[in-house]
């Protein structure tokens, strides 16, 4: 995959790249030139501003750990594009 640096130095990830890495706006990447003259970039972990609303909210009734595990079974099943339920115990 070929990109082009612009007149600033910039470039352009294609869209399909960023879609695969789940790169957006803000998203911060590590790049480091290594000694065959290559790039190594690296998508860096999303910061604690992505983990906002993971705490319990005033009003809202709070969740059991039941809930919550099936809260990430329903949400990898769909990122996987297929639905899929854990058993109820």
């Amino acid at each position: 995959m070929q990109v082009t640096v612009s007149e600033k130095g910039q470039i352009t990830l294609p869209q399909a790249l960023r879609l695969k890495l789940r790169i957006g706006p803000g998203s911060r990447l590590e790049v480091d030139a290594l000694d065959d003259g290559s790039l190594r970039v690296r998508v860096l972990a999303r910061g604690s501003a992505g983990l906002a609303g993971l705490l319990a909210r005033p009003g809202e009734p709070t969740q059991s750990l039941d809930q919550m595990d099936q809260a990430v079974v329903d949400a990898a099943a769909e990122r996987a594009g297929r639905v899929r339920r854990a058993p109820r115990t």
